[in-house]
């Protein structure tokens, strides 16, 4: 797929290079162009001079085909506005800001942008939110029986109940990651907008229950 970043630094540049080391097509924006330095020689992606909030730039960058936009600038306002931009403008689907002041990322966390910290957030965790659309094990048992992993879900699960979610595809939730936080499911839970949801699946069904998930819910249930 696709990805768009925004800030070529340390962070920008280490993301880029993992992305485009798995196949990704990757467009790198930076308003200096020594930056792009920290991509190597071998970096395959497009890198782009300009602003990242600028339409015209993002559209060098190729925002209208990108299916992930990480804003890993060194300014809060260069990132939130040109996060704004890729989902409000270009509807982006998987965007994610790096923000360094905590109370900002909690208002973008509530309004369904993914936001990183500074000090405990790295390239991983970036990686993880762009990576989103695909699911990921993050934890198997010692047996090999079981596995944990990061859901991908269709959007039409939005408004529906766990529950329901768990009868239909034949995971186990464990919990849930919203804005910001940890939170253990009930009866009553709904999966919402920007939720991570990590859940258990025997090994033996690990691909028929991950590609059920991806699946619109049954609208007779």
């Amino acid at each position: 797929m696709h990805i768009v970043i925004m800030g070529c630094g340390r962070v920008g540049s280490s993301l880029a290079r993992r992305l485009d080391s798995l196949g990704h097509s990757v467009a790198v924006i930076d308003q200096n162009a020594e930056a792009f330095r920290r991509l190597g020689s071998d970096f395959r992606g497009d890198q782009v001079k300009g602003p990242g909030f600028d339409r015209e730039t993002l559209v060098a960058a190729g925002i209208e085909k990108a299916e992930a936009f990480a804003a890993v600038s060194s300014g809060d306002n260069s990132n939130i506005i040109s996060a704004r931009v890729a989902r409000e403008i270009f509807g982006v689907r998987r965007v994610v800001a790096r923000i360094y002041d905590p109370k900002r990322a909690e208002v973008y966390e509530r309004l369904g942008i993914p936001t990183v910290a500074t000090v405990p957030w790295t390239a991983d965790r970036l990686f993880s939110e762009l990576m989103a659309t695909q699911s990921e094990q993050v934890w198997r048992d010692p047996s090999g029986a079981i596995a944990l992993a990061r859901i991908a879900f269709d959007e039409a699960w939005v408004g529906r109940k766990l529950r329901e979610f768990e009868e239909q595809t034949g995971l186990r939730a464990a919990f849930l990651n919203r804005f910001g936080q940890a939170v253990l499911p009930t009866e009553s839970t709904v999966l919402q907008h920007g939720d991570a949801l990590y859940a258990l699946v025997a090994e033996e069904r690990y691909t028929p229950c991950m590609d059920a998930a991806i699946r619109p819910p049954d609208s007779r249930s």
